[in-house]
């Protein structure tokens, strides 16, 4: 069948790809529009738009899909269905009803746990042991329509959002590719969500990434490794901001919540329970480093607590 896919981050790319290696056409991308980002603030293609050019697929990039020109664009297209994977905008009815089997999203969770922008942020952040990503038909809802097909992932105790993004993302893919497979063949009937178990899960900004250190071991442990590495995980030291990657529990107890202290390799942390042993940290101004190598060169006083100025 002719598809048109709706996508913008990284995470799309894989179904891009996966669509273009399977049975269906592919016809054109929609994507949003380029981002200024980095230094000098220049416009970059997103990452899906960056993999149409290089395959020479039309892209079409409305500031909103809800614009009469790309309602236009896209009918002209004549998809006959539109697979999404992280969009970023909500699809109005007039643009849902263009596709004749209409959109079906690729959302990373199993529905209806965590709707929303965040999903495996808020699953990790939840100490949630599963999580995994549902195929479902596009509503107007907030990811609310029945589901075609979903899949299961377990959580790693060392997961953070970035890997098991990259997981669901590669797996998803390959479940997305079989639900248009189904649609085509008319194998496939949608079911509506359970009515219990539903939660939302909103996009999550700096301030839920700033590390509470009053929080057990286990808490901060799982709010580092739900940041990381988007909004990226942060305290402060002294008034300025110090980037912070994943952390680990350890089983030293006595240290106050947020005070900091090496012992022999580790630089430990303490919170609301045991300590965590820090990883990777980047002060402000300065490249990533390891937690050992800050330590031996801040040469901070006894006693030194991270957050407090927070």
């Amino acid at each position: 069948m002719r598809v048109v896919l709706a996508g913008t981050p990284q995470v799309a790319v894989p179904s891009l790809e996966a669509l273009l290696a399977s049975r269906h056409d592919v016809v054109g991308v929609v994507t949003r529009p380029d981002a200024r980002a980095g230094r000098g603030r220049r416009a970059r293609p997103s990452p899906v738009r960056a993999l149409a050019d290089e395959r020479g697929l039309p892209v079409l990039q409305p500031v909103s899909p809800r614009e009469l020109e790309f309602l236009d664009a896209l009918a002209r297209l004549r998809p006959d269905c539109v697979p999404v994977v992280a969009y970023g905008a909500l699809v109005p009815r007039a643009a849902l009803d263009v596709p004749r089997l209409g959109w079906v999203n690729l959302h990373f969770s199993v529905l209806p746990a965590w709707r929303g922008a965040a999903p495996v942020q808020h699953a990790l952040l939840a100490g949630d042991d599963v999580t995994g990503a549902t195929v479902f038909r596009l509503d107007e809802g907030m990811d609310t329509g029945p589901v075609l097909a979903t899949m299961t992932e377990r959580l790693r105790a060392d997961d953070t959002s970035g890997a098991v993004l990259d997981r669901l993302a590669t797996a998803g893919a390959d479940l997305l590719v079989q639900v248009l497979d189904g649609l085509e063949d008319g194998a496939l009937e949608a079911v509506p969500q359970p009515a219990d178990g539903a939660s939302r899960a909103p996009k999550l900004g700096p301030d839920d990434a700033r590390v509470r250190w009053h929080e057990p071991a286990a808490a901060v442990d799982r709010r580092v490794r739900a940041c990381t590495p988007s909004p990226g995980a942060w305290t402060t030291l002294e008034g300025r901001r110090l980037k912070l990657g994943p952390v680990r529990p350890h089983e030293t107890a006595g240290l106050a919540p947020g005070e900091v202290r090496a012992e022999g390799a580790d630089v430990l942390v303490g919170t609301a329970t045991s300590a965590v042993r820090l990883g990777e940290v980047q002060p402000e101004g300065r490249r990533p480093m390891a937690a050992g190598d800050w330590w031996r060169g801040a040469r901070l006083p006894a006693r030194t607590r991270l957050g407090d100025d927070a």
